[in-house]
């Protein structure tokens, strides 16, 4: 029997649920950030590019748990939600100041990078409606136990947000947990966020006591490293994408200090350039590693969102029951696929992401 037991999805309006900021990206294409006279506007959040890949490649019932600001830029911010097949019921909606000063939408500038230039994010969301929500702020004992869900996403992008949101993850962790929700968490650890927010130090506190809640736990080896405080002796840059041994070794200490660990699992990227990357992936589940295809050479159009596909295409198969190899293998071909095309989240459909499973050739389908 599989470590991870869902809820019955009879006994719940969704399967998954994310809990974090939502922004704008504001995407120059093939040009730079600095100039660029023309953006292409799509939607896009850690937490958020989970469940929207799950609803829209893989089928479940999504939705959203945040606070966007009731302006017309809000409203666009909702319409892409609302594209994208993701509820809506649970998003708070703050009143507009008519300045910004006190509530805005978050924008979050990235260029793609090519060859030898890498990729470049340039974030705009102090005051974000988002980075407000506190504890008490949602009902969580009608959304879990009322309305039910299977599964909850969220991470460490949020939780670096401000010194409210912690505290705000931990209670919609804690009550998931009390009502049978999978909780699932996304480490992300951005040192730019953390920068005047207590640095390092801080990151580890809040991300450890927030670990104590994760059944699921994702990020790779910066993330338990520099968040976690999990360092191995020899693991660099180099030996940790290329050979995944050492990172096993923090793995099983994660999950020694954090029992509570159902799975952890992580994607394996080497940037040889911006545009060409090696992409492989592990999942640590029912005390045993399995690894994903390894993809060489892979070609990048855009990197961003790779790492939260990845994360809708495990849960998927974790969800569906799928053995555990299987479950890795969606992960990793759906991160694939995703960083084919622009924007955060994924285009990809489930026949697709199953064909690259299998080792379909990239001849056109006509």
């Amino acid at each position: 029997m599989s470590a991870i037991q869902l809820r019955s999805a009879k006994q719940c309006k969704y399967d998954i649920l994310s809990f974090g900021e939502i922004m704008l990206r504001l995407d120059p294409g093939e040009e730079r950030i600095h100039t660029t006279r023309m953006f292409r506007v799509c939607e896009g959040g850690g937490e958020y590019n989970v469940a929207r890949g799950l609803k829209r490649c893989f089928g479940k019932r999504a939705a959203v748990a945040t606070a966007i600001v009731d302006n017309p830029v809000g409203r666009l911010l909702e319409d892409f939600i609302m594209q994208g097949g993701v509820a809506t019921e649970y998003i708070r909606w703050v009143p507009f100041d008519g300045i910004g000063r006190k509530s805005r939408v978050g924008l979050n500038f990235t260029e793609r990078g090519y060859g030898v230039r890498a990729a470049i994010g340039c974030s705009d969301r102090a005051n974000s409606a988002a980075s407000q929500i506190k504890k008490g702020d949602f009902d969580w004992d009608a959304i879990f136990g009322k309305d039910g869900v299977r599964w909850l996403h969220t991470g460490g992008i949020f939780a670096a947000l401000s010194g409210s949101t912690p505290d705000a993850i931990i209670e919609a962790v804690a009550i998931a947990r009390k009502y049978g929700t999978i909780v699932s968490y996304d480490l992300n650890y951005r040192a730019s966020l953390w920068k005047d927010f207590g640095g390092q130090d801080k990151a580890r506190q809040v991300n450890r006591e927030i670990a104590k809640y994760v059944d699921v736990m994702l990020g790779n080896e910066e993330d338990f490293t520099a968040a976690l405080g999990f360092a191995v002796e020899g693991l660099d840059e180099r030996c940790s994408k290329l050979d995944p041994s050492n990172f096993k070794k923090m793995i099983q200490k994660a999950v020694a200090e954090f029992p509570n660990f159902k799975a952890v699992a992580t994607t394996l990227r080497n940037a040889k350039t911006a545009t060409r990357n090696d992409w492989g992936a592990i999942l640590y589940t029912d005390g045993k590693f399995h690894e994903a295809v390894l993809r060489p050479d892979l070609e990048i159009l855009d990197r961003v969102g790779g790492g939260d596909s990845f994360a809708s295409g495990l849960i998927y198969g974790l969800m569906e029951g799928k053995p555990a190899e299987q479950a890795v293998n969606y992960g990793a071909a759906h991160g694939a696929l995703a960083m084919t095309t622009p924007g955060d989240t994924s285009m990809a459909t489930l026949k697709e992401v199953e064909s690259v499973m299998k080792g379909a050739s990239a001849r056109i389908s006509r």
